[in-house]
């Protein structure tokens, strides 16, 4: 696993086998992990629904409406990855804004 952070950033790891063993000790450890895998499913679907059927601009303002503060702060390189395009796709749609 790969994690980039934009500041400083205190990373906690929990191994799978410990996970298990706490969610077999912890109803609600195990009703918080379910419920981040669920809404991390749905985020992931939308993603790929958006990058099918979604223009570069479309994503590109639905980026700027949902993250505001991070369009500041993302490597452009970073940003353009993440909504499919090139950075000089991601440039011309800046410079449209």
């Amino acid at each position: 696993m790969n994690i980039d952070c934009l500041e400083d950033t205190e990373v906690l790891c929990l191994s799978n086998e410990n996970r298990e063993k706490l969610c077999s000790e912890f109803h609600q450890i195990e009703s918080f992990f379910r419920k981040k895998t669920n809404r991390r499913n749905v985020v992931l679907q939308n993603r790929i629904l958006s990058l099918l059927s979604s223009s570069a601009r479309e994503r590109y303002e639905k980026f700027l409406q949902e993250y505001p503060l991070l369009v500041q702060k993302l490597p452009k390189h970073i940003l353009a990855s993440y909504l499919g395009v090139t950075r000089e796709t991601l440039s011309r749609l800046y410079a449209a804004k």
